[in-house]
């Protein structure tokens, strides 16, 4: 199995030992979007989703979502993490919310799938919080859009 780092020449699953790696500058910046209706989005921009603050609990669960990915993602490292921001953007033209997370650490392994699970959390939370209203609404896109960092260099996804 090579080339895929979590599996050992036996085929068996292992946490990728990282002891080696020098401690270097980390950043991912992951992106996705949750699609709804004009009127559920117009609540949400507004403020009148029953269940309150939709865009400040999102980002608020995101960035909960980000510290936790160690223990949802089974062999990823806990890592200290040194940024979370998330970006929640209005976009009447989905319509809908585009999700953009940042997320840095100084360390012997990258931040992707911790940017990648604060934009799924967000997204999912988008969700919960007006699914009341609209339960036919889309969770789509959910990319990593830039990685930073170690000896792999510099990702960009392509537009």
């Amino acid at each position: 199995m090579s080339g895929l780092t979590h599996f050992d020449e036996s085929g068996s699953a292992h946490m990728v030992d990282v002891s080696e790696k020098p401690v270097t500058a980390r950043v991912a910046v992951a992106r996705g979007a949750v699609k709804m209706s004009a009127e559920t989005l117009a609540l949400v921009t507004e403020g009148r989703a029953e269940k309150g603050d939709v865009l400040g609990v999102a980002r608020l669960a995101g960035i909960m979502g980000a510290k936790r990915t160690a223990d949802l993602i089974p062999l990823c490292h806990p890592l200290p993490i040194t940024k979370v921001a998330l970006e929640l953007t209005a976009d009447p033209a989905l319509p809908g919310v585009v999700v953009e997370a940042t997320v840095k650490t100084g360390g012997q392994t990258g931040v992707e799938m911790e940017a990648l699970t604060a934009v799924s959390v967000a997204c999912l939370t988008i969700y919960d919080m007006v699914k009341a209203v609209e339960k036919g609404m889309e969770i789509t896109g959910i990319r990593l859009l830039l990685k930073e960092g170690g000896k792999s260099g510099r990702f960009e996804a392509s537009a």
